[in-house]
Order: structure tokens, then sequence, then C-alpha cells
């Protein structure tokens, strides 16, 4: 059971009286409504899966309002919202989502990866956004019965999965900038390949200070769909500078936080000549990857170099090019997993990133314990049977 994957997440909400009081989602998974779609779609090849582009038959759709909390889990044929054009979700972005994913494994079992930490995420992020609290083992207990109605869907591969869009939205039929009485929590599935069309080769990166992803005291660690809305028009920069992504720059000091919609590694001989693994810190600017977290735990159970979450700057990351003490730099996330950069263009000119082939051997290694894990091959208390 997905119960044994972590500890019982907490149901205490503030109320709009800002009272604590507890709160239980959906009044049980175990009361989920099930209706089956009539017909099914044909399954895509997945080696020709084009990300977020294709959808499973059935979602996941729990109501929520101020005077009757949740209603019953539905899960049902897959199909278009019907919102009021007031709601605040259109108006405000009053909505937040998450990203996780079931894999097919050789055993033929369909696993998840570590879903109660998404959930401890969503959970936080509903919290910034004044949406209704839940809690998560009921809600990853209706995520598990969406999946295994839809199983089918799950890729026979071991290069693709199903990838899993909870979304929780004000409903509210109002103008008003308040929380909203009402809401909608919904999940959708999607069959992927990889995320990048570049496949397994090193990304190319548009270093500029000019747009800022996030900053001290907004909703950089939340999981809202603001923050990457407004990111698409510095993306598409990126792309007319014959890049692929952009390293999202902070203060004066130009500060290196993530990766497009990624965290970033420096794997490095740092200023004290040691072998450095380092990552900005979660100090309220920087998304508190899934994936993150755990190349984070298998390199520090390593214990094969220094592992530290330290700031980095442009400044810092030029000087060790300049002195060869650079050996590998990647973003990681849930989509690509971990994907290697190889170059940045920094003021004009094009900083060269270490890459011995397609994936450098740090890189590497965690790519496979990764989806070893991820696809079972590995036993691990990561990985959760649906």
């Amino acid at each position: 059971m997905l119960r044994q994957c972590g500890a019982h997440l907490s149901t205490i909400i503030w109320d709009y009286k800002g009272l604590l009081k507890e709160h239980v989602i959906c009044d049980s998974a175990a009361d989920t409504v099930i209706q089956l779609a009539q017909t099914h779609k044909p399954k895509p090849d997945p080696n020709g899966l084009v990300f977020g582009t294709v959808f499973t038959d059935h979602m996941l759709t729990i109501e929520w309002t101020l005077e009757e909390g949740w209603q019953k889990p539905h899960i049902q044929p897959f199909g278009n919202l019907s919102i009021h054009p007031g709601c605040s979700s259109l108006h405000y972005a009053v909505q937040l989502f998450e990203g996780m994913k079931a894999y097919r494994g050789p055993d033929n079992k369909v696993r998840l990866f570590r879903p109660l930490i998404n959930m401890k995420r969503m959970l936080k992020s509903a919290h910034r956004a004044c949406l209704p609290r839940f809690d998560g083992v009921e809600l990853l207990e209706c995520i598990r019965k969406l999946v295994k109605v839809d199983q089918d869907w799950v890729p026979h591969s071991d290069s693709a999965s199903l990838y899993i869009r909870p979304t929780l939205l004000g409903t509210e039929p109002t103008l008003g900038v308040k929380k909203p009485s009402k809401a909608l929590l919904f999940v959708i599935l999607s069959p992927v390949g990889p995320y990048f069309s570049t496949g397994a080769k090193p990304v190319s990166l548009w270093a500029d200070s000019k747009y800022i992803r996030a900053w001290r005291g907004g909703t950089g660690d939340c999981k809202m769909g603001g923050n990457y809305g407004a990111s698409i028009y510095a993306q598409y920069e990126a792309v007319d500078y014959g890049c692929q992504q952009v390293l999202w720059l902070y203060g004066d000091d130009q500060q290196i936080t993530e990766v497009g919609t990624m965290n970033l590694f420096l794997y490095w001989i740092n200023e004290k000549e040691e072998e450095e693994l380092a990552t900005p810190p979660l100090d309220g600017i920087i998304l508190p990857g899934v994936t993150r977290q755990s190349i984070l735990e298998l390199t520090r159970k390593w214990g094969e170099f220094k592992v530290s979450e330290r700031y980095l700057t442009m400044a810092d990351l030029r000087q060790a090019l300049e002195e060869n003490r650079v050996k590998e730099m990647f973003g990681s996330g849930t989509a690509c997993v971990v994907s290697p950069v190889g170059r940045i263009l920094y003021q004009g000119e094009n900083l060269h990133i270490p890459c011995e082939g397609s994936f450098p051997p740090l890189a590497s290694r965690l790519l496979k314990e990764l989806t070893d894990i991820q696809y079972g091959r590995t036993p691990s208390d990561w990985s959760c049977i649906v």
C-alpha cells in the first residue's frame, strides 16, 4: 500500500477565522465513485510520444466548498471542465499543480517514485495559494485508483512513463480578490517519452539577468502555474539566441538558481580544492524538487565527494571554467530526470561545460541509479507499487 511509502501527512489547516481545525479530504478515498469510459482511445507508440500531448481515458475530480468541505472523489471519462468565467483561477492565477510519474518495470508492475514528497509539496503550494488543504495520503490513494483504472496506458518501455498531473484551482464565481470558497482538485494522466527533443544530449542555456524567475518572499518555492507562464517569454528569447533553455540568475551578484524548469547541480573542484557536488539552497526562490532531494540523498550516501547546498554565482562559474575546475553541470527534474548542460551563452560569450560524450560520468551514473529505482530494477523504499 502507498501508506508504507512515508509518514502520514498533516491534515491541520487554518479556517477563514484563523483558527486551527482538522480537515479531511474528500470524505475518504474508499468512497471514490468510478464511472468507466464506454470507448477507449488507441494507445500511442511509446517511441513517438511528445511530452504532454496525449491523455488517457479517465481523470479524477474532487470538488470542495467552504460550507461542505471535500466531496466524494470521482474517477470519470476524460473530458473538458466546466467552470465559471469569473473564477479566481482564470483571473488571479489561484491555482497550483504537481508533476509525478508512474513507471512499468520489467516485472510488469507499475510503480510511483516517492509520491508522498509530491503530496507534501502540493500541500505547501495550497497553503501559499490560499486553497484548501487536504490529506495527502488519501489523495495519493485516489491517484493510485486512477492509475490502476488506466494502467494499460503505462508504457511498456524503459524510456517512457505515465506522467501524473494533480491540479488544484479556485472556482468561486466572483471577481473578488480573496480566498476562494469553492475549489476543484483534478488529476489527469499522460504517457510521455523524453522531455527534451534532443533526447540524451547536453542542453544549451542562455544566462541573462534581464528576466527573473523568482524572488524572496514570492512563490518560487511553490509549484504554481504563474511561475511557468511568466517564464515563456524568456524561453523564446533564449531560442532566438540559439539556446534551448534559460539559466535563471538572481541578485546583483548573479546567483545561479535554476535551469529552465529544472533544479541545477554543479560538479567541480571548488575554491578550497575540494571535489564537490553543489546545488543552490532552498531559500524561498528554489523549487524543492523530488529528483533534487533524491540526488542529494544518493550522493551523500555514497560519501565519495563533498555534497553541498550553497550559493553559486556566474563569477564563480566563469573562474572555475578558466581554471579547468568544472567537471559537469546538469539539471534535474521529474520530466527529464537528469539533463547535462553543454554550453552557456553569457554576456555574448559561449561558456563550454565539459561533457564526455552525450552524458558525462556523474550524470550518467545518477540517471542509471534513479531510473533503476523508478522502474523497479533496483529494490528501494522510494518506489511504491500501485
